[in-house]
């Protein structure tokens, strides 16, 4: 059995310290800011993000672009000329289109090397919930699975991971295209929040509104808690450029439940485009998502 590599990308939002402790690569999206495009980093510190959040609360656009093939390409084929296997666990496929490019690679790749494998899976998610699918597939590595049983696993239990958070605007993922909600929805956004979770096609659903955000933060943690459902392993938080609010988060959540572990980190670049300045998100493991949003 060949051991294997394991991928995410610039939507993972896995801190260095995390992706080092647990053996995870990363394959980079872009994104453009005037015109100019730059390699989405998860390796920022507090201050570049809060410059960058700042640039989008300043009113500018933040574009953002898939993981190119060429990237697919050659981070692939280094590890399978390396001797190993390659598991790729991408963001949502209804959030990026970049799962679908790696697909075609990877099909290239076998053509080339008929004895590798290489396995593509879908998240159905992003942010910290993707991350923690990796961190999962780390484990199940250690464990001595190999990359296909690896993979397997992973989409098993995607559907288990949950995510809950809110937004400080709807602007950026209405704009971006990246929210499911009703037009009802969206037209009495004033004084309210939006609880906005991750649904079983991997979308960003709006699914309710509360008033302001001390009612989200018990919103968010409410459905949390429910969600694990008796398993409070780890809890995952991510936020963009509002710490203070995910502290608090944490601690709403942790008077419901005694989390094992809780993991706090900055959402990158790529995610931070669609959901904008001052978002906070929580994702715990549990019971399998059931709720999928039309419109």
């Amino acid at each position: 059995m060949r051991d294997f590599v394991i991928f995410g990308d610039s939507t993972c939002d896995l801190s260095k310290e995390l992706r080092e402790q647990f053996g995870i690569e990363y394959v980079a999206m872009n994104f453009t800011i005037n015109d100019v495009e730059y390699p989405a980093s998860l390796d920022w510190n507090s201050e570049e993000a809060k410059a960058h959040y700042d640039i989008m609360r300043a009113g500018k656009r933040v574009f953002t672009t898939q993981v190119p093939k060429n990237v697919y390409y050659d981070s692939f084929k280094a590890c399978i000329e390396n001797g190993k296997d390659v598991l790729y666990i991408s963001c949502s496929s209804a959030l990026s289109a970049s799962v679908n490019m790696a697909v075609k690679v990877a099909n290239e790749l076998k053509e080339e090397y008929p004895n590798a494998q290489i396995r593509c899976v879908d998240s159905l998610i992003s942010s910290l919930g993707q991350g923690y699918l990796l961190i999962q597939a780390s484990k199940q590595r250690s464990n001595g699975l190999s990359v296909n049983e690896t993979a397997d696993y992973i989409e098993n239990i995607r559907l288990k991971v949950n995510q809950c958070g809110t937004v400080e605007s709807m602007e950026y993922l209405s704009r971006a295209g990246r929210v499911k909600a009703s037009k009802a929805f969206f037209g009495n956004l004033f004084g309210v929040k939006p609880i906005i979770i991750s649904d079983r096609k991997g979308q960003n659903y709006a699914y309710k509104k509360v008033k302001g955000y001390p009612n989200a933060r018990v919103a968010i943690a409410e459905h949390l808690v429910n969600a694990a459902n008796g398993v409070y392993d780890t809890l995952l938080i991510s936020h963009a450029d509002c710490l203070d609010d995910a502290i608090l988060l944490r601690d709403e959540i942790l008077k419901r439940a005694e989390f094992k572990e809780v993991i706090l980190s900055y959402i990158g670049p790529i995610v931070g485009a669609s959901v904008g300045p001052g978002t906070v998100i929580g994702f715990t493991f549990g019971e399998e998502v059931t709720i999928e949003g039309n419109e």
